[in-house]
């Protein structure tokens, strides 16, 4: 695979369809249009449809349908459920090169185990590491992760380096979120690793996401060094809160949809131009 750059920026907004968009994903997906379209590149849709019974396939219609009411153009590229031979792939290679174990630990069991807290939660302790990499037949019906053996990982790699638009170079140090997993127990990878394929296969050369997501990034250099992918800048942007709460504005959360919005006759387009604007609902702030 190539390493070379595309001339010209190209982003994405890939939303998961697990529930409505709301103005947090009209920030995010304004931010990544604009950045492609004053470079002259191109705004990639991308739906990430692969989290289990969640996902709901009506609302990819419902996703577009909000982003042409903001006003906004797009390439839309290939779902994640088409993409599943690249994930069990690349999940095999790691596997191959002893990188990847399996753990069925659960979620209860980690947070009473671990004894660190890291960005993402509690930090995986290593309990199921030194059993060997064990055939996910092998564990008498009890379904596994796969998890990223971090310090293996960085040993055959050495350090690593990104770069963010705003906050500038970062030294990677993925072993602050521990061995992540990388095959779900019940899905087919988890988003570190589909979102990693996803944008090199799609010539993302910016990924911009909420800053949610930085310590993310550490990962994802990680695994694009071991596959040999190419290396994208990132545009980790603020995100929008909830006054009331100081948290993020989020689907679980009931934060208002974009869909609500639409339905409602609220103008799109002036609604963009408030965001452009850092101009937001009652309420709402920038964090």
């Amino acid at each position: 695979m190539s390493h070379e750059r595309h001339p010209l920026p190209v982003t994405r907004f890939a939303p998961s369809p697990n529930g409505s968009l709301h103005l947090g994903h009209a920030f995010s997906a304004i931010a990544a249009h604009d950045i492609a379209r004053a470079g002259g590149g191109r705004f990639l849709l991308r739906i990430e449809d692969i989290d289990g019974a969640r996902s709901r396939p009506e609302l990819a219609g419902e996703f577009r349908a909000d982003l042409a009411w903001l006003g906004l153009e797009w390439r839309e590229v290939a779902p994640q459920s088409a993409r599943l031979a690249s994930y069990a792939a690349a999940a095999q290679r790691l596997r191959g090169e002893g990188l990847l174990y399996p753990c069925t630990c659960t979620r209860a069991e980690i947070a009473a185990r671990a004894k660190q807290a890291g960005p993402e939660g509690p930090v995986y302790p290593g309990t199921c590491r030194n059993r060997g990499g064990a055939d996910a037949t092998a564990e008498g019906g009890v379904p596994v992760a796969w998890r990223l053996d971090v310090a293996a990982a960085l040993a055959r790699t050495g350090p690593l380096e990104w770069d963010d638009a705003l906050a500038g170079p970062q030294a990677a140090d993925p072993a602050r979120l521990g061995d992540v997993v990388l095959v779900r127990k019940n899905e087919p990878a988890s988003y570190h690793l589909a979102a990693t394929l996803d944008d090199a296969a799609d010539g993302v050369t910016l990924v911009t996401r909420g800053h949610d997501l930085f310590a993310a990034t550490h990962v994802h250099r990680l695994l694009q060094a071991l596959l040999d992918l190419p290396v994208p800048k990132w545009h980790h942007h603020p995100l929008l809160l909830d006054d009331a709460t100081g948290t993020k504005l989020a689907k679980r959360r009931n934060s208002p949809s974009l869909a609500d919005r639409r339905r409602a006759g609220e103008c799109g387009a002036e609604l963009a131009a408030a965001l452009r604007g850092r101009r937001f609902p009652a309420g709402i702030s920038l964090g």
